[in-house]
C-alpha cells in the first residue's frame, strides 16, 4: 500500500485511526490498521481501480433503470427517441463502439492490419 500511493495511506490512517505518523508504530501494527480500512477508504479504492465507492455505482444503476422504466412508458420510447443517457456509463467513462462497414475484404484486411499495428 505504501509503494502504491504513500500520501492516502497517510490520509486514511489519520481520519480512520488519528495515527499521523505510522513510521513510529511497529510495521505489524501498521499493517494491521492499513487492512482494517474499510472499502471505500482512499487506498483501497486505489488498490482496486474504482474511480466512485460501490455504494455510489449502486444508485447511479438504480436511478438509470428507473429512468429507462419511465421512459419506456412515454412516447418517445414507441419511436426510440430522447433515451435517457445512464449515469453509470457516464461515470465509468464508457464510450460507445463504433460501427465500421467495408467495401470490400481487403479493406477490411487493411483496417485490420493498422490495427494489429
Amino acid at each position: 500500500m505504501i509503494k502504491t500511493d504513500e500520501n492516502s495511506l497517510i490520509c486514511d490512517l489519520a481520519q480512520t485511526y488519528n495515527i499521523y505518523d505510522y513510521k513510529q508504530l511497529p510495521l505489524m501494527s501498521v499493517a494491521v490498521f492499513a487492512c482494517g480500512l474499510k472499502s471505500d477508504s482512499r487506498i483501497k479504492m486505489k488498490m482496486a481501480g474504482q474511480k466512485v465507492p460501490v455504494n455510489t455505482l449502486l444508485l447511479a444503476s438504480i436511478c438509470d433503470t428507473l429512468k429507462m422504466l419511465l421512459w419506456t412508458k412515454t412516447k418517445d420510447a414507441k419511436y426510440n427517441r430522447n433515451r435517457p443517457k445512464s449515469i453509470l456509463n457516464i461515470i465509468n467513462d464508457v464510450k460507445k463502439d463504433e460501427i465500421i462497414g467495408f467495401h470490400s475484404s481487403e479493406d477490411f484486411l487493411k483496417a485490420r492490419y493498422k490495427e494489429v499495428r
